[in-house]
Parts: C-alpha cells; structure tokens; sequence
C-alpha cells in the first residue's frame, strides 16, 4: 500500500506542478468571476439615462401616454433610482413630422460637451402606430439591444392598454385574465413530498453527470498519455524493478484522479463563493447586487453527495484502468486513440442515456442501465437525485460495479504487466488475450 501511495504522490505532483495545471485551474475560476462582474461594471458605465425626443404626430392623447410611461421607467428596481428617460415630446402634423425629425436628429448623436441639446435618438409616433403598430426610432444607440428592447416594450404595452380602452374593454381586468398560469413541481419520494422543485432535480443530475463524462475525458486521457510518455522514456523499466505492475497502475489512475478531483474542487469551490457572497462582491465594486450574474447551485442532500462520490470513484477507476492498459500496449498516443476511441464512446453512451434516465427515473431502461457497470455512475447517481431509489437495487448495482471494476482492474494489470515492456509493433487482439492468459 506505501508504494501505492508514494506511485500517487509522484504523479501528483508531477502534474500539479505544471504550468498547464495551474493556468488552467486558475483561468477557469477567473472567467467564472469575471462572467458573474463584467456585466455589472459594464451597466455600470454603460447605463444612462438618454435624451429622447418624441415626435407625437398622432391625433389623440397617444404621444402623451407613451410619454407618461416612458417617464416611469428607472434605470434599476430601487425606487430612488434616477429616470431611465429624460423625455421631450413635440407636437407635429402629419405633413410636419418629417421636417420636425430631421430638426431633431441634427442635434442626436452629438457630445453635450459640443451641443447642450444634443439627443441620444428621437422616436417618431404618427396616426397610424395605434393601428398598425409600426413608429420609428433614430438614435447613436441602436446598437444596444437591450435598450433598444425596453424601450420598444414599453411603447408596445401603451399601444396594447389604448386599443383595449377603445375597444370598451378595462385594460386591468384583461391583463388580469392573460396572466399565465406559474406551476410549482415538488419532487416526491416514497410517497412523501420533499420540497425540492422538479427544475432544481434536473439541474443536480446535469450537473453529476456532466463532471464524470468531464472527468473521465480529460483525466482518463491523461492517463493513457502518461502511460505512453514512461514507457517510450524507458523510465518504466525502472520503476519495474522495485513496484509491481499491479501497484504501478493503480497508483498511476489513483494519482491522475486526485488531480482532477483537485481542480474540479477548486472549480466547484469558486462557483460556490461567488454564488453566496455575490452581494458583498458587488458592494466591494461599487454596482447593486442585482446586477450581478448569479450562478444558480441547489442544495445537494448528504445522502446524494455520498451516492455521488462512491460512483464517481467506481466509475473513475473502471475507466482509468482501460485508459492505463490500453497506453501500455501502444508506442504512440495516435496508436492508442484508436483504441482508446471504444472506452470514449462507452463513456458518451453512458452520459447520454442520462437523458433518457431523467424523463422516467423508475422505467425499466433506467433500471437496467443502473445495474449496467459502465453506465451505472451516471444513471444511479441521477436516479438518486430525481426519484427513491430501493436499497436493494442500490446495493445490487454497487455490488456489480464493484464486479466488474475488480475484474477490469484484474485484466488491465495483466496487460499492463507485459505491455509496458514491449515495445515496436503494434500487438494485434490476439497478443493482448495471450497476454492475459499468461502466467
């Protein structure tokens, strides 16, 4: 067991060490802050209130109303927030509306530095908006789509409230009776309601899912590659003279995985940290906590963290093992992808079936596919999550799992055991099973 443990030590450190490692593990954490502040600090400069001129060259009270609510609007949802708008509307005929546009529009997209009236756009009502919807907007900030977006809303519910007003019906109560309806799903188990929404569910079984299809990708990789990278260096034939193959190759994936399980933390801990201390990091830059982009992590039971782990480990080792025995038969990491592309496929296989495991987490596919040993790290896991798994097929699985990683861990070390030490010609199916039946 020491000599295991000092094989993971060494494959520790030798990559934790890297400058890939640590850019990486750090890069990543610095993208996440900056995605949840950037769109702050942007509002932050970019948010203003605009000069808009209104051009009503309606008939009626419209330009007036569009005024009123545009008026209503504020930059933020404090109540002390400054006006989104800062209005002045013009009255025009309809044969002056395009002479009183173009007088406006001279002094729009102009420094006030330069122009003391100067307009961020103009927005042109005429008889026909009521009727056909269509108005015009001419400004520097077109661009903007947000703003654009807002401002054509607001516009849009005026016109919505006058026409049910002349059509003699209370805008009240029809927006009252257009409101949609706004489910609630819970999640049951055992016939018992546990308060977990059906949405947040679904999120923690993405969310388990994807990290072991992440890890066994990259990590499982890193395995086969550094595999490869000792036996052509000839550092291998070292290493044989004082460990046996077995210990070689269990340390070796047991080292890899902390490694993964190292960053995934560090990934996972800066999601949590700028997810429960977003207000005092938008206090500490200055910008409402509002404006802040938030990452959205339900509450993850105790018992659902172990189910987890305890398959995220099964799975890691079933799968670190093949990639370990396939580099050992291979002189090149292009050789070994060949191979190596079945264990990938086996892995989005199970990472797929997920989906299907989510729409009837106690159907039969699900069920079989959670006692299935390549797949079952995924589906359990997600079966867990989303519905009451019986003890019984719970300890079932893991007793499989537990099967067939001995018996894989037990094949691969007989290939590892020759393959590292053979070198030239790539060896054919038949040579791998001699291999394996060798004493």
């Amino acid at each position: 067991m020491r000599k295991i443990f000092v094989v993971l030590l060494r494959e520790l450190n030798a990559r934790v060490r890297t400058k890939a490692f640590i850019i990486s593990t750090l890069l990543l954490p610095v993208m996440m802050v900056m995605f949840a502040v950037l769109p702050a600090l942007l509002s932050r400069g970019g948010n203003r209130t605009l000069r808009v001129a209104i051009v009503d060259g309606s008939s009626d009270s419209l330009g007036a109303d569009v005024e009123a609510s545009l008026a209503q609007q504020k930059l933020s949802r404090d109540t002390n927030s400054v006006p989104r708008y800062e209005l002045h509307r013009v009255r025009a005929n309809a044969a002056g509306i395009a002479r009183v546009r173009d007088s406006l529009v001279a002094h729009t997209g102009i420094s006030r530095e330069h122009d003391p009236q100067a307009l961020d756009g103009v927005l042109v009502l005429s008889d026909t908006t009521l009727v056909t919807g269509k108005l015009q907007y001419l400004g520097s900030n077109t661009s903007a789509f947000e703003a654009m977006g807002q401002l054509e809303g607001a516009v849009s519910r005026v016109l919505a409230t006058t026409r049910l007003e002349r059509a003699g019906v209370n805008p009240a109560v029809m927006m009252g009776a257009m409101t949609p309806a706004d489910m609630q799903t819970v999640k049951v188990s055992d016939g018992k309601a546990t308060g977990e929404s059906g949405f947040a569910s679904f999120i923690i079984a993405y969310i388990m899912g994807f990290i072991l299809y992440l890890a066994m990708i990259i990590y499982g990789q890193q395995t086969l590659t550094s595999v490869i990278e000792e036996k052509t260096s000839r550092i291998m034939e070292v290493l044989m003279s004082s460990l046996r193959p077995f210990q070689m190759l269990l340390g070796k994936v047991l080292g890899v995985g902390a490694t993964g399980l190292l960053q995934l933390s560090i990934w996972g801990g800066t999601i949590f940290l700028v997810t429960s201390q977003h207000a005092r990091i938008a206090h500490a830059i200055g910008v409402s906590a509002d404006a802040m982009q938030q990452f959205p992590i339900p509450s993850m039971a105790p018992d659902l963290l172990v189910v987890f782990l305890v398959y995220f480990v099964l799975g890691f080792l079933l799968y670190g093992a093949l990639y370990a025995a396939i580099g050992s038969m291979f002189n090149t990491v292009q050789e070994a992808q060949q191979v190596s592309m079945f264990v990938n496929m086996a892995i989005v296989i199970g990472f797929f079936t997920l989906f299907a495991v989510m729409k009837d987490p106690t159907g039969s596919l699900a069920v079989t596919a959670s006692m299935i040993p390549f797949v079952s790290p995924f589906v359990m896991p997600a079966r867990w999550s989303l519905t009451a798994v019986p003890h019984s097929e719970l300890a079932v699985s893991l007793v499989l799992s537990v099967l067939a990683l001995l018996a894989v861990t037990w094949v691969a070390g007989r290939i590892y055991r020759t393959g590292v030490l053979m070198y030239g010609k790539k060896p054919s199916l038949m040579e791998a099973m001699r291999w394996i039946k060798a004493k």
